[in-house]
């Protein structure tokens, strides 16, 4: 079952997405709300696997609301559904899974959520541990390197790159954070953030820094990640 929810400050328009959504098997609309502040706390209360999200809610920006909610679950999918086509550049650099433009096709809400009920199967049959390994292979362009698994601290996505940072070197790779993740142990490393994974016995403490993230220190680097505060809730365990 995938849960949504929709962000939308139209009631006649939130309707009919809410009905669109639930006519496609396996979803079910958890929350159907029309404001920043109630999407936030729904989102926090329910953690749904996807957010349809207007980009003008009374004059507040859908796009805030949704950089909020992936602050919390970097893994949430989030769908905009929107009149304006204008901001569609800026809902895909904070890795938005799909725009839509009003008036809505049932058709093509239906490939939405399709394409994200396959990506679930997939990884439901799977299983990330299948597919970590203990070496990488980081392609340069005069070298290969292979870097241990077992030595990297960190790993940050920024300005269109990855980087692999260990306690003595970093090394840079087009690939992708969902692509490096799929490589990594799931019993070392953690999703803590939309833009970094982290390997946890390398943690040396946490600071606040605002209000549902945190700053991550390392033991042997200066270097620093964010943690959201969902994900820290799931790990606390580990700090004792």
């Amino acid at each position: 079952m995938i849960n949504v929810m929709v962000v939308e400050d139209e009631e006649q328009i939130r309707k009919i997405l809410q009905k669109m959504i639930e006519k496609n098997e396996g979803c079910k609309v958890v929350s159907a709300c029309e404001s920043f502040a109630t999407a936030i706390s729904d989102f926090m209360k329910l953690r749904p696997d996807v957010v349809f999200m207007d980009m003008d809610l009374n004059g507040e920006s859908g796009l805030d609301c949704a950089k909020a909610i992936t602050e919390v679950d970097p893994k949430v999918k989030i769908v905009f559904a929107t009149a304006h086509s204008e901001y569609m550049a800026n809902a895909f650099e904070i890795y938005a899974f799909d725009y839509l433009v009003k008036p809505f096709n049932m058709e093509r809400i239906a490939n939405t959520l399709d394409r994200i009920k396959s990506m679930s199967d997939v990884k439901e049959s799977s299983g990330k541990s299948e597919t970590a390994h203990d070496k990488l292979i980081i392609k340069g362009k005069e070298e290969i390197n292979l870097v241990d698994t077992n030595d990297i601290i960190m790993v940050e996505r920024v300005d269109g790159m990855s980087r692999i940072v260990t306690s003595d070197e970093i090394f840079l790779t087009t690939q992708s954070l969902a692509a490096l993740e799929e490589k990594l142990n799931p019993d070392k490393f953690i999703r803590s953030h939309k833009s970094y994974i982290i390997r946890v016995d390398a943690i040396k403490k946490l600071e606040v820094y605002g209000r549902w993230t945190y700053n991550v220190m390392f033991k042997n680097t200066d270097e620093t990640a964010l943690m959201t505060s969902a994900k820290y809730d799931e790990i606390k365990h580990v700090f004792g």
